[in-house]
């Protein structure tokens, strides 16, 4: 069963959720969270990122990530520093050999809920029909099983 790990990047707090594939089947294996220190130099968190990041890779050995997109904010200094966070998940991902997919967030909650305009309490929801009994670690927990899943059913 392929393991793909879903990424939502964030510099304050990056999702990750872990998914595995067998058909059209897909079970919940573990999701959670990366805050950083929001008073620690962009340096340090993003270290703490790539740390924190790399310890998840190692301890559930995915077959492949998939990463959401960066959306560009009105405030150019917010989507700078959302840019940083997404270059670090996608290199932890890299190094560790994975294949990296990156997806838009309206692609992400068409494949979810069914349309790109889906609201954040729709993509949970449907995230409980999808895996059910799955303990979401917090919202952007939830984004990131949310971007596992478009990958797992996106993916050719």
């Amino acid at each position: 069963m392929p393991l793909i790990l879903g990424l939502d990047p964030s510099l304050s707090c990056t999702g990750w959720g872990v998914v595995a594939k067998d058909g059209n089947r897909l079970t919940h294996i573990a999701n959670g969270q990366v805050p950083t220190d929001a008073k620690a130099p962009l340096a340090e968190r993003l270290v703490t990122l790539d740390r924190e990041l790399t310890d998840v890779i190692a301890r559930f050995h995915p077959d492949c990530a998939a990463v959401e997109e960066v959306f560009v904010n009105k405030n150019a200094q917010s989507t700078l520093k959302l840019g940083q966070a997404r270059g670090v998940c996608l290199l932890a991902a890299a190094r560790a050999g994975l294949a990296v997919h990156e997806y838009a967030t309206r692609l992400v909650k068409k494949a979810i809920v069914g349309t790109g305009g889906a609201e954040k309490a729709q993509v949970q929801a449907m995230l409980k029909v999808l895996l059910p009994g799955a303990k979401l670690a917090g919202a952007d927990a939830a984004d990131a099983l949310a971007v596992a899943i478009a990958h797992a059913h996106l993916a050719k």
